[in-house]
């Protein structure tokens, strides 16, 4: 089953767009939503588009989200880098471990930006964000993210742009740790790879058709989105690149010898 799409503007986003996608004359998009069907309400999958830098922000975990009764889950996230302008950098994390009050303090005075860990991206980067990470991603930047479906953030910094700060509860609730470098990883030349093995939910890459083993471990319902070829779902629902599709397991999916796609499904 293809998901419906939703354009979501951003001052931040983008006018043109890479095919396949367009924006709507005047507007500036920044993310491509895939509305997941109930059976999967529990995750999300996105295009990011940027020309600007996103806020420093981040976001709280499930008990976190619970407790301040926003929802029952809260948001990790992973970043697949599809394509990077030369110089375009992902910000997560810091050089040197921060406390809530020095966190609230570089927040506040913009110094925070200057204290995070900046990576240079190019396409096959690929970065999971736990909750409670501290993030920001720079302007010429394609991304395919995946995360659990939870749509609470915290700015910690925007720049100057009239937008609402969450100093106080953004600082509580951030991890002021540098980044655990073994959650950053390329993408193989060849073959499929493991990218997210929980604890909210898992994420494959496929090149090709997949091998017996991921097949037998995708025996749930799973999201799978094409980034190079065709995929068949059912037997007779095509599913091209820009296209996200909802299936009942792995083994309803037709792959493309030369294809390319991501699989993921929740874990809990």
């Amino acid at each position: 089953m293809l998901l419906p799409t939703r354009l979501v503007e951003k001052v931040w986003g983008r006018d043109e767009l890479p095919a396949p996608f367009a924006a709507p004359e005047d507007t500036r998009i920044g993310e491509i939503w895939f509305e997941p069907p109930p059976a999967m309400s529990d995750l999300l999958v996105k295009y990011l588009f940027t020309s600007e830098k996103l806020s420093v922000q981040c976001h709280p975990d499930t008990e976190q989200a619970k407790a301040a009764g926003l929802g029952d889950r809260g948001k990790d996230e992973c970043w697949l880098v599809i394509a990077a302008e030369p110089g375009a950098t992902l910000g997560i994390g810091f050089d040197r471990y921060l406390d809530t009050d020095a966190m609230r303090t570089a927040a506040a005075d913009g110094s925070i930006e200057d204290l995070m860990t900046w990576f240079e991206v190019q396409a096959g980067d690929f970065f999971y964000i736990p909750a409670n990470t501290v993030h920001a991603i720079g302007p010429g930047c394609s991304i395919v993210e995946v995360q659990q479906n939870c749509d609470i953030t915290y700015r910690l910094y925007d720049y100057g742009r009239p937008r609402e700060l969450h100093l106080d509860v953004g600082a509580e609730i951030a991890d002021g740790s540098p980044y655990d470098r073994t959650l950053h990883q390329r993408l193989p030349n060849s073959g499929s790879a493991s990218l997210v093995d929980g604890p909210s939910f898992r994420l494959d890459w496929v090149e090709g058709v997949p091998d017996d083993g991921l097949l037998y471990s995708y025996s749930q319902p799973l999201l799978v989105l094409p980034l190079a070829g065709e995929i068949v779902v059912g037997g007779d629902e095509v599913v091209k690149p820009g296209e996200c599709a909802f299936a009942p397991d792995l083994a309803s999916v037709t792959f493309a010898p030369e294809g390319k796609a991501l699989v993921t499904a929740p874990t809990r």
